[in-house]
């Protein structure tokens, strides 16, 4: 395309031809997002080439970035700095490995171009390519001795960056030229850490055989903490099967990032009501008993029937108590107090009821309740919480959170305990209602019925 001699350009006043707008971009700048022979026209007629807009970006820059190698060119020809950057420390060459064009990449490298440069990011080159899944102009850098291994400010690779974003072809190119698998960024993460996150399962099939289980260890977070964490089922089989530790714990630091403390895969696939991960977890040896709160807590705090199960079935201790409130019976029991089923099912794997009638006050005065946490913060664990002394069952099931459901519950827990007499306290509450009158004539019953001692 040709400028035709009566066009509004060859018209203008050859002086004009590096004014600027408000922006400070030239005419060139304009032309060098498309226009060929607008940018040739100029540069004949005296156009700055190395001018700079507010962003200190060159028309150099702007044609890379939209990736127009006609004008790259035009532009080389005319004296264009190759290794200019703009105000975040981007060059050219940064730019046209995003845009992924070999012929723009392979002129500005003839022309000069530092290979590693950086921006204000620690970012090369190479690195961009990688980010955007660039092949070609990946294998070009690598050719010209770009570094495989290189590492932006926050620590992460080449091979991290083409993980997290799930360009296969790039991570299997870099790891055939023995790219470090085992590097980790800042955060502690490793390239399959991401790769996990981002649900890339080829990606993830890759980096199995290149990482090391030392340094999964030492990152204080196991692939399978994020398999459970997202959900991502697929790859937590395969993170199994490849041996995978199913019991490895979060680090300190990164089990305070949660409230409640959580520090197993096996708590982040019961929390999500994951049934499918977490039955997968226990039958690869998944302990339920590892967390500072018992993922039973969870499944029965949240009426969750078929994973309470799971959980008894595989051992869960039933007669668990909560951290963040103590008490002299089982958590369960008063978490469970929603579901007469799921109690039901406490009992009967041996939640110890007997607990819930033992009060050192009996029929004398009880104390002021004990004030117990809201239910929202049960599981939530605070470094300024205050210890308190431990609660009774008596105190829990009288609290105004409970007492509506006092009646068919101790009604339940009569069912499985042998010689107890109930305490002032509860007595007081099943008197409360005249349709409890029956629960505490059972309770009589269990007492007179146990044998007297000769």
């Amino acid at each position: 395309m040709y400028l035709s001699l009566n066009s509004p350009l060859t018209l203008a006043d050859p002086s004009s031809v590096n004014r600027c707008t408000l922006r400070n971009e030239t005419a060139l700048m304009l032309a060098a997002r498309g226009n060929v022979s607008c940018v040739e026209f100029l540069l004949k007629h005296g156009a700055s080439v190395n001018v700079v807009n507010k962003a200190k970006e060159t028309p150099l820059f702007i044609a890379c970035e939209h990736g127009n190698a006609d004008i790259v060119e035009l532009l080389l020809r005319y004296g264009a700095q190759v290794n200019l950057t703009c105000n975040q420390g981007t060059s050219a060459l940064h730019e046209a490995c995003r845009y992924g064009n070999p012929r723009l990449c392979e002129m500005l490298l003839d022309a000069g171009a530092d290979l590693k440069t950086k921006n204000i990011y620690n970012i090369q080159p190479i690195f961009t390519a990688a980010q955007h899944g660039n092949l070609e102009v990946l294998q070009l850098l690598v050719q010209r001795g770009a570094d495989i291994n290189a590492q932006a400010g926050d620590g992460a690779s080449l091979l991290y960056e083409a993980c997290k974003n799930g360009h296969v072809a790039a991570v299997q190119f870099l790891l055939d030229l023995k790219a470090d698998a085992n590097r980790v960024t800042g955060s502690g993460l490793l390239p399959l850490h991401v790769a996990v996150k981002n649900n890339h399962k080829r990606i993830v099939s890759l980096l199995i055989p290149v990482t090391s289980r030392v340094r999964v260890r030492t990152c204080g977070i196991s692939p399978l903490h994020i398999a459970a964490e997202r959900n991502r089922d697929q790859i937590m089989e395969l993170l199994i099967e490849s041996g995978f530790d199913v019991n490895a714990k979060l680090s300190s630091e990164h089990s305070k990032m949660y409230e409640d403390r959580r520090r197993t895969a096996l708590y982040f696939s019961v929390s999500n009501g994951n049934l499918e991960a977490a039955e997968m977890l226990l039958q690869a040896g998944a302990s339920p008993n590892l967390d500072t709160f018992n993922p039973l807590l969870i499944a029965v705090r949240l009426g969750w029937m078929d994973m309470a199960e799971l959980l008894v079935g595989y051992g869960a201790d039933v007669n668990t108590r909560m951290p963040t409130q103590s008490s002299t019976f089982p958590s369960a029991i008063l978490l469970g107090m929603e579901s007469l089923s799921i109690l039901k099912l406490l009992l009967d794997h041996g939640c110890n009821a007997q607990l819930c009638f033992d009060c050192p006050y009996g029929l004398k005065p009880h104390p002021a309740n004990v004030p117990l946490r809201r239910p929202i913060d049960e599981l939530r664990v605070s470094e300024h919480l205050v210890p308190q002394r431990s609660i009774q069952y008596c105190e829990a099931i009288s609290s105004t959170s409970y007492s509506r459901l006092f009646g068919p519950v101790i009604s339940m827990l009569l069912d499985y305990v042998g010689h107890v007499k109930l305490c002032s306290r509860m007595i007081e509450v099943l008197e409360s209602r005249s349709d409890w009158i029956p629960i505490r004539l059972k309770a009589l019953q269990v007492w007179r019925n146990v044998p007297k001692r000769q």
